[in-house]
C-alpha cells in the first residue's frame, strides 16, 4: 500500500504543480460522457480509435464464462462532429467505420461504415457555478440506417441495424473547486433509443440469420446511464473516470427461412456495467488527446470485454 501511495505522489508531483489555480481549465471530455453545445460558429472534431477484444461471457444470470474461440474482435475509428448554430444550440454528426474479424475465419470485406446518429443538442438551463447551478442539456435525434445488415458476405460484414432509431438524452455537466484549487468536472446523463421503423431482411443479415432468409428485424428499445468525473492535475493534465450502466432489449425477427419454417422471436434482452479510467493532456484550450480503455466487468447476456482506445479532440 505504501508503494502504491509513493508510486501516486511521484506521478502527481511529475505531471505538475498542485498549488496552482486553473481559472481556465483545458479538457478533452471522458472516453464515455456525451458533451453539452459549443460556441456559435465553432466546430468541434473528436475522433476516437478503439480496439475491442473479448475476454469472456456473462450469462443470464451474470455468471462469468470464457470466451469461445474463434474471438470475434473489432477496430473502430468513431468521430463526433458537432458546430454551433446559437449560443445554446448545436448540431452533432457522428460517424462510425468498423472493421471485425475471428482468428484465422471470417473477417469483413474491407472497412464497414455504420449507422450514422445526427442529433440536435439544446441547452436549456446555463451553469452558474456561484449558485452551484449545473448545466443541463437535451439531445434529440435520429440514428440513420447507413450501415450494411442484409445480403452480407458474412455475419463480420454486418454492421447496421437497417432501421431508423430515435434517441434521446438528458446531460448534466457541473464544475467544482477542490481544496489546491483543482477543478472537479461531473457529467451525468441518460440515453433513450426506440427503433421507429423495421428492416427487410434477405439471406445473411446482421439479425443472424442465414442464406434463404426472408423477413422483417427490428432492434429493441436500449439506453445508458452514466457519470463521469474529470480531475485536474493541473491545466494540461487531467485524470479521467466514467461509470455507466448499458441496458438493451432483444431484437424482433420474424420470417421464413429457407427450409421454409416460420420464425417469430425476440432475442433475449441484456445489460452491462463499464468502467473507463483514462489520462487527459491538453496543449492548448483547443487541442488536446485522452488515452484509456472501457473494462465492461458486470452484466447479463453479454461479452466481458476490454476497449483501450485514444481520441483527440479539436475545436477550430
Amino acid at each position: 500500500m505504501r508503494l502504491l501511495e509513493g508510486a501516486i505522489v511521484t506521478l502527481l508531483a511529475s505531471i505538475g504543480s498542485t498549488s496552482l489555480a486553473y481559472a481556465n481549465q483545458w479538457y478533452t471530455g471522458s472516453l464515455v460522457s456525451p458533451s453539452g453545445t459549443t460556441q456559435p460558429g465553432v466546430l468541434n472534431v473528436e475522433p476516437y480509435y478503439s480496439y475491442n477484444q473479448p475476454l469472456g461471457l456473462f450469462d443470464s444470470r451474470g455468471g462469468a464464462h470464457p470466451a469461445s474461440h474463434p474471438i470475434q474482435r473489432m477496430f473502430s475509428n468513431s468521430t463526433l462532429w458537432k458546430y454551433g448554430i446559437l449560443p445554446d444550440l448545436s448540431v452533432q454528426v457522428h460517424t462510425i467505420v468498423d472493421y471485425e474479424w475471428k482468428h484465422a475465419t471470417d473477417h469483413s470485406h474491407g472497412p464497414k461504415t455504420g449507422d450514422v446518429p445526427v442529433d440536435l443538442i439544446y441547452r436549456f438551463v446555463r451553469p452558474d457555478p456561484k449558485r452551484y447551478i449545473p448545466a443541463l442539456n437535451l439531445f434529440v435525434g435520429m440514428i440513420f440506417p447507413t450501415g450494411d445488415y442484409k445480403k452480407l458476405g458474412n455475419t463480420e460484414d454486418g454492421v447496421g441495424s437497417g432501421a431508423y432509431v430515435f434517441r434521446f438524452a438528458i446531460t448534466e455537466q457541473s464544475t467544482y473547486t477542490l481544496p489546491g484549487n483543482h477543478e472537479l468536472r461531473l457529467r451525468i446523463w441518460n440515453w433513450f433509443r426506440r427503433a421507429v421503423t423495421s428492416a427487410t431482411l434477405v439471406d445473411t443479415t446482421s439479425y443472424g440469420t442465414a442464406h434463404g432468409f426472408r423477413g422483417r428485424g427490428q432492434p429493441g428499445m436500449s439506453g445508458e446511464t452514466g457519470f463521469s468525473l474529470e480531475y485536474a492535475l493541473s491545466q494540461k493534465w487531467v485524470m479521467a473516470m466514467d461509470l455507466a450502466r448499458d441496458w438493451a432489449n432483444g431484437s424482433r425477427l420474424r420470417g421464413y427461412e429457407a427450409s421454409g419454417r416460420y420464425v417469430n422471436k425476440i432475442g433475449s434482452a441484456g445489460t452491462d456495467w463499464q468502467i473507463a479510467p483514462a489520462f487527459e493532456y491538453n496543449w492548448n484550450a483547443h487541442w488536446g488527446i485522452i488515452v484509456g480503455s472501457a473494462f465492461y466487468f458486470a452484466g447479463h447476456n453479454k461479452n466481458i470485454q476490454a476497449s483501450p482506445q485514444f481520441a483527440i479532440n479539436a475545436i477550430f
